[in-house]
């Protein structure tokens, strides 16, 4: 099994992987499916207008999530990773004031958001929570094309079909040969042993078996500067989040006055927690207002990674470009096996499947940069994960505000908690992450649906809307 690190680790816009990403993302393959020769198109005919829905947790929370929003983005020819977030409210109104489409390469088609794309709640797609149809017609209103498509988590994107294909042979998932194809943590572990490397090692080989070292860590030195990026601007920004809650930024004056307790060496026995927690804060903030965010794994969970690793740069001496690379590579391990064997989406899962999945990555890179031994990175990749384990997905309004971004501040926290727990000791643990991991997927699955991304229970049912 190989999943990249730049599969882990997406750069695009909030706020949410599953909810804007992936749509976004659907809609650009739809409309490079119109161009192609991959469907029965008649004679003639030609594409006037296009049609979608969201279904399933995509309908429930698509309105706060800005679904619609990224849907409308996508089907324009903007993507998640190169969209400029000062254009994307004027891209949007265009297309609402016009009723129509100009994707870049095709001559445009009818599009009127209020009529063609529906928030379809009664019908959820059988493959998966997040699903969504794209429907294609000629001048005449004759059906075309149809597509299904499935937002399965962290901006990934599949359709019914592949979807399928990926059940029936998991293991084959994503294959490439690489050096060290663990699937496992317990694979991952023996493979360590045997070749005596460390797990930023044997991903950074099974890296350089598709790409240049060069090449290698200039994708990874842009993930951090996109993340570091984001931090940067929450701390500065304030203000009202949009979405109707009314919920106010906080990142910036707590930042604020953490550094005048900084600069007054006052003593503070929570300066390591306050520190963690305003870093999470200001890119949960950032992605909650839809700036740019790194799926870290997924949008929900942007702020939990980051704020480990600035974390370290700011508390550690030896903390070097060297050692960000190696947590990025170690954390992105510990996230594909995750994937790979349970899920990183809140709509299948719950929230421990997106910050639990976090602090684990987080953990597992702060355990290896802080000199780690790989029994002891998987140790505390599972300590963060463990005490994850239930939590339900439940955000008012279908934001991701509340409880999203405290939610995250509690993951980086837990992260280091973990990452120190598993360095005093000698990697041997009770339970493995390969047992703990398989925990998360049995109680995702057990999970009553309004729990899951719905917004149908929880706080997004017992607590009054500002």
């Amino acid at each position: 099994m190989f999943l990249s690190v730049f599969d882990v680790f997406k750069i695009g816009i909030g706020p949410s992987s599953s909810h804007t990403m992936g749509p976004m993302s659907a809609a650009n393959r739809f409309l490079d499916l119109i161009l192609s020769a991959d469907w029965p198109r008649p004679s003639g005919a030609q594409v006037a207008t296009i049609r979608m829905s969201l279904h399933g947790s995509l309908a429930y929370t698509g309105v706060g999530h800005g679904s619609d929003r990224a849907v409308i983005l996508g089907l324009m020819g903007e993507r998640p990773d190169s969209v400029d977030p000062d254009r994307m409210d004027a891209i949007v109104a265009e297309v609402e004031r016009t009723g129509r489409i100009t994707p870049p390469g095709h001559p445009g088609y009818a599009f009127r958001p209020k009529d063609d794309l529906i928030f379809d709640k009664k019908n959820p797609l059988p493959g998966h929570a997040n699903g969504m149809t794209f429907s294609a017609y000629d001048r005449d209103d004759r059906l075309l094309l149809k597509r299904i498509y499935y937002s399965v988590g962290g901006g990934f994107v599949v359709t019914d079909t592949e979807l399928e294909q990926m059940r029936a042979s998991k293991a084959k998932a994503g294959d490439k040969k690489v050096p060290f194809p663990f699937a496992s943590a317990k694979q991952m572990l023996e493979m360590a042993e045997r070749s005596g490397m460390t797990i930023a090692q044997m991903k950074r080989a099974n890296e350089e078996a598709t790409m240049s070292r060069q090449e290698l860590d200039a994708g990874l030195d842009r993930i951090w500067g996109a993340m570091k990026s984001c931090i940067d601007r929450g701390l500065k920004n304030e203000g009202i989040m949009p979405g109707g809650l009314k919920v106010r930024r906080r990142a910036r004056s707590i930042h604020d006055k953490l550094q005048e307790e900084w600069r007054s060496n006052k003593a503070n026995p929570l300066l390591a927690n306050d520190w963690l927690s305003v870093y999470a804060m200001a890119v949960n903030e950032e992605n909650a207002a839809g700036g740019r965010v790194v799926t870290s794994p997924t949008n929900g969970a942007a702020g939990v990674v980051p704020a480990t690793i600035r974390y370290y740069l700011h508390f550690h001496e030896d903390a070097d470009q060297d050692g960000i690379r190696d947590y990025l590579l170690t954390a992105a391990a510990v996230g594909g096996i995750i994937k790979h064997n349970a899920s990183i989406s809140g709509a299948e899962v719950g929230c421990q499947g997106e910050v639990g999945s976090a602090s684990a990555m987080a953990a597992a890179g702060l355990a290896a940069v802080m000199g780690g031994t790989p029994e002891q990175v998987e140790n505390a990749a599972e300590i963060a994960l463990e005490h994850h384990l239930g939590m339900t997905c439940d955000p008012i309004a279908g934001l991701v505000q509340v409880p999203c971004i405290e939610r995250n501040a509690l993951g980086a926290v837990k992260a280091v908690t973990a990452a120190s727990l598993a360095l005093k000791g000698d990697g041997v643990h009770f339970v493995p992450l390969d047992a703990c991991i398989e925990t998360m997927r049995q109680t995702g699955v057990d999970m009553n649906e309004k729990y899951k991304e719905t917004s149908t229970g929880g706080l997004a049912v017992n607590v009054v809307e500002c």
